[in-house]
């Protein structure tokens, strides 16, 4: 109210300033130029400037009004461009979701190329077409994704090695995920992404080459560095072991540090690969001394299945055991079998006997009734086989 109210005093002044100043005299302007003349009062001069001026604002407005009209009807602006490509995006990206793949393909594309920020629905697009299988397309998506946002070479990058992945071309993503990483190698991601493919193939030494930058980059935590790391040395000793060399596994072996030296699953491992190998009498002593530092029930079941250099030395040892761990019902499994070697048939068959009383296990029936059929328990022997067999049945069912 009280800015509407200063208003209209001052066009009531302005007004009565004018009125005043016309009724006063009203002037004279003249405006020659080579052979041109204009004469009129200053009021009319004033009055002609105010029309020109409301000439070229009404025109702008119609010129304005005609602009916004015409992008209405004709189907090829701007705005209708513009419209078409925000309907193409929503229609699309719900379409994907939906599982649509041809027609979300057809709208992101479209989308893609109206948006002046295409990157989401290119990356959309390649992944529909990744499931219709049309790989090429897939690919030329990203292609042009690349093209039309350089800057955004790492995304495009991680997406398409997860497409390979998908198509199970490993290698290929492997190849791609290297690349990124030699480019961007403060990304954290990328590595992530390249320990996820290799651990996928079964590649023990890319893996270990990593572990450096995976520390220093802190990409994983203590518990998942030294899992992983379990884990490349582990497939690090089977793939030595896979050569039947036993003087290489010796060679890998002090690689390992002190603590995964000392871990129960890769002792084992290393020892069984050693006994493959030819070397079991050194398996044996290897799993020997590792169990008088610490019993350990998975140690125990592989020293039951190594041949030592003396069954009888063998026996004995273990035999210490069963005074603290008498309860295990994979101590006596191995008693049983280093017994067996030993050709004591009773001694054997009353530990397997033992061992099925805490725990009814297959192996153990199938090795007990093995060991029956030597000693003329048909029976018995058939009866244990028909046991474990059903076990193993019933297993297979739960799985």
């Amino acid at each position: 109210m009280i800015r509407a109210a200063l208003l209209l005093i001052l066009l009531v002044a302005g007004a009565g300033l004018l009125i005043r100043g016309i009724a006063e005299g009203s002037g004279y302007v003249l405006i020659a130029y080579r052979g041109l003349r204009y004469e009129s009062s200053l009021w009319m001069f004033l009055a002609i400037l105010l029309a020109l001026w409301l000439l070229v604002w009404l025109t702008r407005r119609l010129l304005r009004l005609l602009g916004v009209s015409g992008a209405l009807i004709n189907p090829w602006s701007r705005r209708h461009q513009q419209r078409r490509g925000h309907k193409a995006s929503d229609r699309g990206l719900l379409e994907l979701a939906e599982g649509r793949w041809r027609p979300a393909l057809q709208h992101l594309r479209l989308a893609a190329e109206q948006d002046p920020h295409p990157l989401p629905y290119y990356l959309a697009a390649a992944r529909a077409a990744q499931h219709l299988g049309d790989h090429e397309e897939s690919d030329a998506l990203l292609e042009q994704a690349l093209n039309r946002q350089p800057h955004a070479e790492l995304v495009i990058a991680l997406t398409h090695a997860e497409l390979q992945e998908q198509r199970g071309n490993l290698a290929g993503a492997e190849e791609t995920l290297t690349a990124m990483l030699g480019r961007h190698p403060h990304q954290p991601e990328t590595l992530r992404r390249l320990v996820a493919v290799q651990r996928r193939q079964q590649k023990p030494a890319a893996l270990l080459g990593l572990l450096p930058e995976l520390r220093k980059r802190k990409v994983l935590d203590e518990d998942e560095l030294r899992e992983l790391e379990r884990e490349a040395w582990a497939e690090r000793l089977r793939e030595v072991g896979r050569s039947g060399e036993a003087q290489a596994l010796r060679d890998t072996w002090p690689l390992l540090s002190s603590s995964l030296q000392h871990d129960a699953q890769l002792l084992g491992l290393y020892a069984e690969q050693l006994g493959r190998a030819g070397a079991e009498a050194e398996a044996e002593t290897l799993v020997r001394k590792a169990l008088r530092r610490q019993y350990e029930p998975a140690l125990v079941e592989l020293y039951g299945r190594l041949r030592g250099a003396d069954s009888g030395q063998q026996l004995h040892e273990a035999e210490q055991w069963l005074k603290e761990h008498a309860g295990d019902p994979l101590l006596l499994r191995a008693l049983a079998r280093i017994s067996i070697r030993h050709q004591l048939w009773g001694k054997a068959r009353d530990y397997y006997e033992a061992s099925l009383g805490l725990r009814r296990d297959p192996r153990t029936c199938a090795e007990l009734a093995r060991l029956l059929a030597r000693l003329g328990e048909e029976e018995r022997s058939n009866q244990l086989f028909q046991e474990g067999l059903g076990m193993l049945d019933s297993d297979a069912r739960q799985a």
